[in-house]
């Protein structure tokens, strides 16, 4: 597995060559996404915003996160992933946006364990989600592993799309 340099470079190569522009809508990686995109040389070219939203009420101001949604599957839930996505696009220039939600720990449920992210990727036309369980491996590691997973989602979508849909 790649590492979030090598990832991000691959990012703004292949986003730069089929002319997608991305957002990010982080919820447990509070801008690590967006940073580590951020962080290559030239991603202005690639990059249009990234949106923080640590609490309930700043995805639904920000995003357009229904409180139905959260009031029925939780902040930490692929329905809330796939809104906070969907929220990304609306309200930005992007093509593509990637969320993340999760429990990263300490702590956590039986229900919604330690180490659980959700990840959505959407596009004009499409909206994909998916649940990882990290499991309890601290804090760092879980955010750091979640950053990871969605920029593997970012780069698999650009490996597997050449233009953005309009």
């Amino acid at each position: 597995m790649a590492d979030i340099k090598t990832q991000s470079s691959a990012i703004l190569h292949r986003a730069r060559a089929t002319g997608h522009i991305i957002a990010t809508a982080e919820s447990c990686t509070g801008g690590m996404i967006s940073a580590a995109i951020t962080d290559i040389a030239g991603s202005s070219a690639i990059f249009d915003r990234g949106f923080v939203t640590y609490s309930n009420a700043a995805k639904m101001a920000m995003l357009g996160v229904r409180i139905d949604t959260l009031a029925q599957y939780g902040a930490v839930s692929e329905q809330t992933a796939q809104e906070m996505a969907r929220g990304a696009l609306a309200h930005s220039d992007a093509t593509l946006a990637v969320a993340t939600t999760g429990i990263a720990g300490p702590g956590g449920s039986d229900h919604k364990p330690e180490g659980r992210v959700c990840f959505a990727l959407a596009t004009n036309d499409t909206v994909i989600s998916e649940t990882i369980e990290f499991t309890a491996l601290g804090r760092d590691r879980v955010r750091h592993a979640a950053t990871l997973h969605a920029l593997g989602l970012i780069l698999e979508y650009l490996d597997k799309h050449d233009t953005p849909k309009t």
